[in-house]
């Protein structure tokens, strides 16, 4: 028998069965569950454009989340009809899901993953990356499930904690083990124990975004003229990278932190430097504090690891 928050979905043959006990071993540990078209991420049931005002609707359109329930008695009816896959709606099951998600192709060489994201938050928090539930998804992506404060009402979050790390809490769900999509399976990865979110991972998740004044740049004072140079250069181009949205914002702070990262892999101006000046040109655009230290760490790693002999270069 599992312990009190372990979970071990069954399979039970093809088509709905193994949804529907996927679906109610998810509302027996009191996750709310909400049927997704088969073979998708999106939830089934009507647009509010199209709320018919009647049933569940009665008194105005619910949204998936408010429809979302662990009534075993609805859930065979609802996965009788079609083998839907299977979504939970964190917020009112009392959860907070940390997704790790993969590069897109389109990203430069080098940018940091989710996982890559995460690790180096929890080193710079000084804390171990978190043991906890966990479900690979069919990108090769990873949802670690945490169970949320009592104390606080978390929302969900896109980039908030660093690159490809989104949050999924109230106002959002995930999907759960052994719901399909065209590219692979739902699998749980750590079938273990849904440890609480950790407190100092709370407090990045409800702290504010940015500061109410940026950070301000101070001048460059060691290295080499072609250090220096080249620092302020790419500072001045990630400043002016205000537009095209967080991901748009992190791939130019990953690619001007690369082109400066040459030259402390050189020895021509120092680590500290680089570090400081660039931050605080990221933070400018408006990227948090930690977002811009997960970035900038992941590329200059990258190049000390990498980097060309300057004699060769």
């Amino acid at each position: 028998m599992n312990t009190a928050n372990e979970i071990s979905i069954p399979t039970v043959g093809l088509g709905s069965l193994h949804l529907i006990a996927a679906a109610l071993v998810c509302a027996e540990r009191g996750w709310p569950v909400i049927p997704l078209h088969p073979g998708t991420k999106r939830p089934a049931g009507h647009p509010e454009r199209a709320c018919p005002g009647t049933g569940r609707c009665e008194s105005g359109h619910c949204t998936p989340e408010q429809r979302a329930t662990t009534a075993p008695d609805l859930i065979h009816a609802a996965w009788a009809q079609k083998p839907y896959n299977v979504g939970i709606a964190t917020g009112p099951a009392g959860l907070l899901v940390i997704d790790l998600d993969v590069c897109k192709p389109e990203e430069p060489e080098g940018a940091p993953d989710g996982a890559t994201s995460f690790t180096a938050l929890c080193e710079r928090a000084g804390e171990p990356v978190p043991l906890t539930y966990q479900v690979r998804t069919p990108s090769g992506g990873r949802h670690l499930y945490f169970t949320a404060p009592r104390d606080v009402r978390l929302k969900s979050s896109v980039s908030r904690l660093g690159p490809h790390i989104d949050t999924r809490a109230w106002g959002g769900y995930v999907v759960a083990a052994n719901s399909t999509t065209p590219r692979g399976a739902y699998e749980v990865a750590e079938n273990t124990v849904v440890a609480k979110l950790p407190p100092w991972l709370a407090t990045l998740l409800v702290q504010p975004a940015r500061s109410a004044e940026p950070p301000v740049l101070s001048p460059v004072k060691d290295g080499t003229k072609a250090a220096r140079t080249a620092l302020e250069r790419e500072c001045a181009v990630i400043r002016a990278a205000t537009e095209g949205g967080p991901n748009g914002r992190n791939n130019t702070l990953h690619t001007s932190t690369c082109k400066v990262a040459r030259f402390v892999a050189w020895g021509l101006i120092s680590r500290h430097t680089v570090e400081e000046a660039i931050q605080a040109a990221g933070e400018s655009t408006g990227l948090s504090a930690a977002e811009c230290r997960t970035t900038i760490r992941s590329g200059l790693e990258w190049i000390l690891t990498h980097a060309t002999p300057r004699q060769t270069a």
